[in-house]
């Protein structure tokens, strides 16, 4: 019996390898310190988890429409209008399981064998496995840090093929952290459109981004582009990462086709927690959830502060998501063997470049400060001890002159 090429050809995902690496070390008794995962150390808000108690409370519980709870839908689209003063038709938004559904049915909607899609070097590595699922081939559009590690109008012209079908654009990014100014990010999706190709932003992120000077939230890419794609998550801002649940924003022509897929692949997310999830957008829950991003900008400052004590510099500061995009060239070390060697000698594990990018694969690696204040500072320490020993020990060259 034989394997698909697909299942040949695609690559672990090595954030979650190395957090399983992690999770073994732990039960030999070590204390990982895990930084590896973008998964934040707090959980859903209280209101969501009293909700999820009521759903379970014997009552049945029977598949929603494959588009997702008619009062989720409205609640999101809601959502967008109090805090972005966008208007968004509650018929627009598909309720997915988690925003790797969302992407998967995007993409299978939008993507046909031979299409290119352009994406950012680097950038999370899943996309590219979902668009190649679907015959697509994703182009990887070398980023620098005067461009935050983005893609600007420049590059994406640079870039622009015949077969080009779709540009992939995420703001906040995982892994940099960084995200793309608004007017820029304007630009680039009207050149797209001037194409006439699909835009597909992901705002996973979006919720953790710094506010504007102002104190304005950060802007979806609907303010300026009302037909882009829109991909989002409960996972990160509101801390429901084992949840699955997701969802995405379509303009008007796809909701129809990317009902049909949803009721194909998924028939429906799952009943009890979208009921929860209602619970996201109370006054109380959408309070606490702001107050944990304040929280996620005094841990960014501790691990900046930390890493510069170290002499490792991060080329481009974030400035949303809970990620830090370092560089360990200096210490002698590719990054693969700088995150193996730290995991196993330090018990700190971070998550090396291949997983995100060509160009920085070796040089840079993937801090998450997802984690509490106090395991961000042991982790910076060890993190210090081991370039310490890395920098004390001497060069092959240098060990054997005279």
């Amino acid at each position: 019996m034989k394997l698909s090429r697909r299942a040949e050809r695609t690559e672990p995902f090595h954030a979650l390898a190395f957090g399983q690496q992690a999770a073994a070390l732990q039960a030999e008794g070590h204390h990982v310190v895990k930084l590896s995962i973008g998964e934040p150390d707090v959980g859903a808000p209280p209101d969501v988890l009293a909700a999820m108690r009521d759903a379970m409370d014997g009552r049945a519980l029977p598949y929603t429409p494959a588009l997702g709870l008619p009062e989720l839908r409205t609640a999101i689209a809601r959502s967008y209008l109090d805090r972005h003063g966008v208007h968004v038709d509650p018929s627009r938004i598909c309720v997915t399981a988690g925003a790797s559904a969302a992407l998967l049915l995007v993409l299978a909607a939008t993507v046909d064998p031979g299409d290119d899609v352009l994406l950012a070097d680097p950038s999370y590595p899943c996309n590219r496995a979902l668009i190649e699922t679907f015959g697509g081939r994703a182009l990887t559009v070398p980023s620098t840090p005067a461009a935050r590690y983005q893609l600007d109008v420049d590059a994406l012209e640079r870039s622009w093929t015949e077969r080009t079908s779709a540009v992939m654009v995420a703001s906040p990014s995982n892994p940099t952290g960084t995200s793309v100014a608004a007017q820029e990010l304007a630009a680039l999706c009207a050149t797209a459109k001037d194409r006439d190709v699909w835009r597909i932003v992901d705002e996973i992120y979006l919720e953790l981004a710094d506010p504007a000077p102002d104190g304005t939230p950060a802007r979806t890419v609907l303010a300026s582009d009302p037909d882009a794609i829109v991909v989002n998550s409960f996972s990160k801002f509101f801390g429901m990462t084992g949840w699955r649940l997701g969802w995405c924003v379509l303009p008007a022509e796809l909701v129809e086709p990317v009902e049909r897929l949803a009721m194909n692949y998924f028939i429906a997310t799952s009943t009890p927690v979208q009921l929860a999830a209602l619970a996201c957008f109370t006054p109380d829950s959408l309070a606490l959830c702001e107050s944990r991003r304040v929280e996620f900008t005094e841990r960014r400052r501790i691990v900046l502060e930390g890493l510069a004590e170290i002499g490792l510099p991060v080329p481009v500061e974030p400035d949303g998501a809970f990620y830090v995009y370092l560089d360990v060239s200096g210490t002698g070390l590719d990054a693969w063997e700088f995150c193996r060697r730290l995991l196993h000698e330090h018990h700190v594990s971070l998550t090396p470049g291949r997983d995100f990018a060509t160009v920085t694969a070796d040089t840079h690696v993937r801090l998450s400060y997802a984690a509490s204040r106090e395991e961000l500072q042991e982790g910076l320490r060890r993190i210090g001890a081991f370039v310490s020993e890395v920098s004390a020990r001497p060069t092959r060259a240098s060990a054997t002159a005279p």
